[in-house]
């Protein structure tokens, strides 16, 4: 395969074809499920599928279909459909994984800037869906078309784009039912909901940690009372819901007890986070804004590394049942509840898990309170298989010729739910789980963006990658 042509390709392609439509994406609010519970009839979702497969459909890939599956109730899912090309019919399916649905816009946006406002600016191509997940479609896509035009070879491929990853693709299990027999024997798959550590070189996801959540509640009284006379004859409830926590979490390391949510790094993946942390120094310690003079929780970079990989962790993400500051008067209020998202090492059972935290929760419970478990949740990780020698080629020609720099490997803090359902379908198909979100991304929060360089070097490593595949 001609490697300028690929280069020239996916170049022009990104600036003629790719940033204009992905620019019309960022500007529709297409919330995932979670965040828009009448999502069917606010029709962003819709919205978002329609604008991406107009998009294909001006491709004009010979042969291509275009597909939009949309089961009972279900989110939908866009599906390219690129037939092999001559010589490479045997090599089973490629399927390259996106989403097009988002997280809330949130707060605190820079000025001149907006989750529904695209804004090129410094390479950098800001809004809501820019780098979470939105390029991931026009990429592999792009991908395809340079590897035609450059003369090289790629497996039949089905680029599969959900509108459910931001709230834990609940409606994928059905997906991949239904379209088992479509997909055929798959024998590799690229996600491009990924990234890593610096913007220097290709980074490959080989684990993501699984899910636990709950909302929590802690009631002690039918209605709340004045606190001068409740006080110390009725507990408090946040007092309750801080003892019951402490049987989950050391509030001193942040250690999570439970033994049911901790598992034994594999020895491998410690020497991979070893050699990550010696290649990018400071990567961790120094990725996010910590406040005044705050610590990161461990002070060696691998220590970091592992706790954010390979270790549970408790955050609490929500809370009700507590007025504004200024609005609270002198009250015991009669409840208490909290959102807790815990983090599992990738191996972790998370059904095991949540059972285990269930029964933390409401086994004797001080003062024998009453506790209201909802809002529940749990999701496996997903830890990759090693890795075959013909990718290991593909991965140090890219290093080489596309980046300049070796590839690195890295345990994702995050959950792709669809990883976790691929790898246990598909036990014998290879892992590229990649992309162009680096540490400062900002996905999830406000002023997210997509490296425009690093997205189009992501896009020219796959077209690599894909040929490598085809030949192997």
């Amino acid at each position: 395969m001609e490697q300028r042509t690929v280069r020239e390709t996916v170049i022009r392609q990104w600036s003629d074809e790719v940033l204009p439509s992905l620019s019309g994406l960022v500007e529709i609010p297409a919330l995932s499920q979670a965040f828009d519970s009448d999502w069917a009839q606010t029709g962003h979702l819709a919205a978002a599928v329609a604008h991406v497969r107009a998009w294909l459909v001006a491709r004009e890939i010979p042969g291509a279909t275009i597909d939009v599956v949309e089961l009972d109730g279900r989110g939908p899912v866009l599906l390219l459909d690129v037939p092999a090309t001559p010589g490479a019919e045997d090599k089973g399916t490629v399927l390259l994984y996106g989403h097009l649905d988002k997280q809330p816009p949130v707060g605190g946006w820079s000025e001149g800037l907006g989750p529904w406002t695209p804004v090129v600016k410094d390479g950098k191509l800001f809004g809501r869906g820019s780098a979470d997940d939105g390029y991931a479609g026009y990429a592999a896509t792009t991908a395809l078309e340079a590897i035609r035009e450059a003369g090289g070879a790629h497996a039949r491929a089905v680029v599969l784009l959900e509108t459910g990853e931001e709230s834990g693709s609940p409606d994928l299990p059905a997906y991949l039912e239904h379209l088992s027999e479509k997909l055929g024997r798959v024998t590799f798959v690229v996600c491009l909901d990924s990234g890593g550590n610096d913007y220097e070189r290709m980074w490959l996801t080989t684990s993501l940690r699984g899910m636990v959540q709950v909302h929590v509640t802690v009631r002690v009284l039918d209605s709340a009372q004045h606190s001068g006379l409740a006080s110390g004859v009725v507990p408090s409830s946040f007092r309750v819901l801080r003892t019951l926590l402490d049987r989950l979490e050391d509030s001193e390391t942040g250690e999570i007890k439970l033994a049911e949510l901790n598992v034994e790094i594999p020895e491998n993946r410690r020497s991979e986070a070893k050699a990550t942390a010696d290649s990018a120094p400071g990567a961790i310690s120094n990725a996010f804004p910590t406040a005044g003079e705050t610590r990161t929780v461990a002070s060696e970079e691998l220590e970091l590394l592992l706790n954010n990989s390979w270790r549970p962790t408790l955050s609490v993400i929500g809370a009700s049942g507590f007025p504004e500051p200024a609005d609270a008067g002198n009250v015991l209020r009669d409840a208490t509840t909290l959102a807790l998202s815990f983090r599992l090492p990738p191996t972790a059972d998370s059904a095991t898990a949540l059972a285990a935290v269930e029964k933390a929760l409401t086994t004797d419970v001080p003062y024998s309170a009453t506790v209201e478990l909802a809002g529940v949740e749990h999701a496996d990780g997903w830890n990759a298989p090693d890795t075959a020698p013909w990718l290991d080629g593909a991965l140090g020609h890219v290093s080489e010729h596309v980046f300049g720099a070796p590839w690195r490997s890295v345990g994702l803090g995050g959950s792709i739910p669809f990883m976790g359902l691929l790898g246990e379908k598909y036990p014998e198909a290879q892992f590229l789980v990649t992309g162009a979100l680096g540490p400062d991304s900002n996905a999830h929060v406000p002023d997210e963006w997509l490296n425009l360089a690093q997205a189009q070097r992501i896009t020219e490593a796959v077209a690599h990658i894909l040929d490598a595949h085809a030949r192997s």
